[in-house]
């Protein structure tokens, strides 16, 4: 970024900072005068018989038109009360209801700590330690937020075999996952694009690692580093609006969510189907509170876990190719069978200090980190039938080819993704208002330390034909009869390949909230108003070597195989390279790789992008309280800057001089109207509304002014481009919802949600000519509308109902439907203007039957994701669709005692499959299989 642009960005920084510190020390000041006058609100806190706090529990006086819901610690406040008794109704499902009439002292802040005692009625939940405690507190938390949300406790998250983030997050209603190598990665909410969910732990938002994306690969998150996860499936005033779909928060541990020492410590050990290799898994959680009164409080928790997996995987590229006849029929121009065998190492870290010096004050410092690596092996065969020519007679389904060629290639690729995220603030509650604030940084970046290949390949003479017709998963290849690649005498050396590429995106952020009690409409309300700033750094760099010079080969190709078979999906294809032999050649051939002779100057630089972008925010709302509803009405205007750089290669001039830096920069912004309603028709009978706004910034990649290409061997070109025209997405949102909650312990509930889009940003590929040849073009481009709309069913239960053991059984299920089409802004034959949403799945399916005990628990879990679309073409016909899939999972563990807990997971029992395909099943594109884990564990808790 030029020495212009930075000066505007420090210029913009120290205004908008000087901005907040004013109205920060203008608030206080207003209020100083008043705080001396009023009385002080009135805290307290609710916990159960064993000291753990209760949170989503409503605290009603009943004397007045009072209510308030207990955060995450169990703790409430109070508007300022005068002297004299109160009587306070509590509320909290799987608890009995309780009633307690204190004394309201003149000056007092605090009413102290009140227990329910669980035992204390036939109809509580009585099985301590189990299940039901973390679904407590989840839906009690539900019951009484605001808006359509959705929490997942951490022991929730331990009752089914989720490793991850995004797995876990596969249990909640809407939510479907996008896999690779069996684990989940993105997540996709009420059939939303991925980028449409923006994550935040502990409310910091978490940038992508990807330079490809704003979407946060969750796969890299070990789901132990999180005690709930809270996805807002309609925002309010003072959330960001990037999240046109919702939001999830991954909330970290706090010394106080149980304040006296603890000490939990997770192990075990797994089995692979495939490849019958181990996962290894151990973390550990400790937390305790110090101080004269407890004021202090520090949290500490690590994890390591390890997947050595082997993966099938079959790909082939579906294209349009001409027939000696002179017509153009969809056929596949090449294969590539993958044999993996793959090593996934996750380390995460997470820490918190909090200060607590009064119950209306807090400091806190938080962190956490997280690294996943995966090291990956590849042993790859390749049929490449475009390299030779079409024979007459060719359908869709069969082809024969004369002068084909096939290859051999070892790939050696580790992929490295960090994420770490630090934040430190406050909360206070003054007489006449309460006030938050935090400072954070966080830093998201994927690194490939090592991605070497080394390729040997046939002549271009041999006579190759497939068949399709009979099995689209399994066909029939006419190379696996004539068995010409078991032939190592076939190989010759073709190139050495190596690459390694950074993607480092930093976000400083700062945020301030204020909260003024009042009265509306002699109504209890309070006034809502705050500040955001989100400054973001992003930058992408790749390089490329590629040395295909007789100096650069290891020898022939049969001094670098092994003894051991090459298998995929039942084909044979060959004997795998010695990989200790290709590692040594990789490590010998690094200087002479990386020479200036064998650097690809426009495939290292055309690739290259840097961004700086910065979003000021700031709301304002009021929240009215009546005697059923709850009523939000709040404006949020967003300010968004944009600058980017990014390269364009001239093939007409040689070296350097032929690469030009390109520069953009633009300003908008956005406002985002809100109005939520909640109204409880009964206690437990409670109804959702809300009309809201979002936005979708496009990804930075595309709206950079980058060019990158590639040449073909016919001399064509495929050009991928961005688009520095890029409008953001916005969708106009409606949510509405019923829930019903029942004792001791269930809920059932539906919803429908509408999004209303406009400039839904797509990619478009299409034809014309490039540098005077023929091109293929792959850009990104505004759509003119679209929508998203669907209906959403959750059930949870329980049946403590029944007599005996039978009061044991419980069901868990949800399903969502959604529809969702584009409006192109140009008709396309075989499609006229509509087209599908990518990423979006008609249905999303969950259900489990479990049962629990006071010391055992089983569950058996099906999850299930309609075919989904990942891109479509100019051509329908290729449209890429990934088909939609099922997994069966099951868990049990049993507690022997309060301390010992042994456990068991089996996941994929239905062998479940990855396909992707070709605007029809039967032109199968991508075929990955991964078999069924097995693991078993102890949890200790002390």
């Amino acid at each position: 970024m030029n020495e212009h642009h930075k000066s505007r960005r420090r210029s913009r920084a120290r205004a908008t900072a000087s901005s907040i510190a004013l109205a920060i020390a203008g608030a206080f000041l207003t209020a100083a005068p008043a705080a001396a006058e009023s009385p002080a609100p009135v805290s307290g806190r609710i916990s159960d018989d064993s000291g753990a706090p209760l949170p989503g529990a409503r605290v009603s006086i009943r004397e007045q038109n009072i209510e308030v819901s207990t955060d995450r610690q169990g703790r409430y406040l109070l508007p300022p009360l005068p002297p004299g008794p109160v009587t306070l109704d509590i509320e909290y499902l799987g608890m009995p209801q309780a009633s307690h009439t204190v004394m309201i002292e003149q000056g007092a802040a605090s009413i102290g700590e009140i227990t329910l005692d669980r035992f204390s009625d036939a109809h509580a939940i009585v099985i301590v330690g189990s299940l039901t405690d973390g679904a407590a507190r989840a839906l009690n938390q539900q019951r009484t937020a605001d808006n359509t949300t959705n929490v997942v406790s951490a022991d929730s998250i331990g009752r089914f075999p989720d490793a991850n983030i995004a797995e876990a997050l596969q249990r909640v209603p809407g939510i479907g996952v996008e896999r690779d190598q069996g684990e989940g990665n993105f997540i996709s909410l009420r059939g939303a694009p991925s980028e449409f969910t923006s994550i935040t732990v502990d409310g910091v938002s978490l940038p992508s690692s990807s330079p490809d994306t704003r979407a946060v690969d969750l796969g890299a998150l070990p789901s132990e580093v999180v005690t709930a996860l809270e996805i807002s499936k309609s925002l309010l005033p003072w959330q960001d609006a990037d999240s046109i779909a919702g939001s999830v928060n991954l909330v970290t541990r706090s010394p106080f969510d149980n304040p006296r020492f603890q000490l939990r410590v997770n192990g075990g050990l797994g089995y692979n189907e495939m490849g019958a290799t181990n996962d290894e898994r151990l973390s550990f959680v400790a937390s305790n509170v110090f101080g004269p009164q407890n004021q202090f409080g520090v949290t500490l928790s690590a994890s390591y876990a390890q997947t050595d997996r082997r993966v099938d995987n079959i790909e082939s590229i579906w294209a349009l190719i001409e027939r000696p006849e002179g017509d153009e029929i969809l056929g596949v121009e090449e294969q590539e069978f993958k044999d993996y065998e793959t090593r996934r190492e996750r380390i995460s870290f997470t820490g918190a200090l909090e200060y607590r010096p009064t119950a209306t004050d807090r400091f806190f410092l938080r962190s956490a980190y997280g690294r996943r690596i995966d090291d990956e092996f590849r042993n790859l065969l390749a049929i490449v039938y475009a390299d030779g020519d079409l024979l007459p007679g060719a359908t869709e389904t069969t082809a024969s080819w004369d002068g084909g060629r096939f290859g051999r290639e070892f790939r050696h690729r580790i992929k490295q993704d960090e994420s770490w995220t630090l934040s430190a603030g406050g909360e206070h509650q003054f007489n006449v208002l309460s006030v938050d604030y935090a400072l954070s940084f966080a830093r998201s970046e994927e690194t490939y330390p090592s991605r070497r290949q080394l390729l040997y390949r046939s002549g271009a003479d041999y006579d190759l034909s497939y068949d399709f017709s009979t099995d689209p998963n399994n066909p029939t290849l006419s190379l696996f009869s004539t068995q010409e690649h078991l032939n190592a005498a076939n190989f010759g050396f073709r190139e050495h390949v190596d690459r390694w590429q950074d993607t480092m995106q930093d976000e400083v952020a700062g945020a301030i909230h204020f909260t003024v009690p009042t009265t509306l409409l002699q109504q209890s309300a309070e006034w809502r108003f705050g500040a955001r700033v989100r400054q973001r750094e992003v930058t992408a760099d790749e390089e490329r070597y590629r040395d295909r010079s007789g100096a650069a080969s290891p020898g022939a190709f049969a001094d670098l195989l092994s003894g051991e078979r090459s298998q995929n999906f039942g084909y044979h294809l060959g004997w795998k390279y010695n990989d200790g032999l290709v590692r040594n050649y990789f490590g010998s051939q690094r200087p002479s790789t990386v020479s200036p002779g064998n650097r690809l100057l426009e495939d290292s630089t055309v690739g290259d992008y840097a961004v700086n972008e910065d979003v000021y925010a700031a709301y304002g709302a009021v929240r009215v309280q009546m005697e059923r509803a709850n009523l939000t009405l709040g404006l949020r205007v967003e300010n968004t800057q944009f600058e980017g750089s990014a390269y364009a290669y001239d093939l007409d001039v040689d070296g350097p001089a032929g690469i030009t830096r390109n520069e953009i920069s633009h300003e908008y912004t956005d406002w985002f109207p809100n109005l939520t309603l909640r109204y409880a028709f009964s206690e437990n009978l409670i109804a959702r509304a809300a009309l809201s706004r979002g936005i979708a910034r496009p990804r930075y990649r595309d709206a950079v002014p980058r060019v990158s290409f590639e040449e073909n061997d016919d001399g064509s070109f495929e050009v991928d481009r961005g688009n520095p025209d890029l409008q953001p997405t916005l969708s106009n949102n409606f949510d509405a919802g019923l829930e019903y909650y029942f004792e001791p312990l269930g809920v059932v509930s539906g919803g429908v949600f509408y999004k209303d889009l406009t400039d839904y940003v797509f990619m478009l590929e299409t034809t014309g000519t490039y540098n005077g040849a023929p091109a293929n073009f792959t850009q990104s481009q505004n759509a003119k509308e679209g929508h998203i709309y669907g209906i959403e069913f959750n059930y949870q239960q329980q049946f403590t109902f029944l007599p005996g053991w039978l009061s044991g059984f419980g069901v868990a299920a949800n399903y969502t439907w959604s529809e969702a089409e584009l409006t192109l802004p140009f008709s396309v034959a075989g499609r006229g203007t509509s087209a599908p949403l990518p990423n979006h799945s008609e249905t999303t399916v969950n259900f489990s039957v479990f049962y629990e005990t006071e010391k055992f628990n089983a569950r058996l879990s099906w999850t299930d994701r309609g075919d989904f679309i990942d891109e479509f073409n100019e051509d329908p016909r290729l449209d890429t669709y990934w088909e939609g899939r099922s997994q069966l999972d099951f868990t049990a563990s049993y507690d022997f005692t309060e301390t010992v807990n042994v456990y068991f997971e089996a996941k994929n029992l239905t062998n479940s499959e990855g396909v992707r395909y070709a605007g029809s099943r039967s032109r199968v594109t991508e075929r990955e299989q991964f078999g069924y884990l097995l693991f078993g564990g102890v949890r200790l808790n002390f």
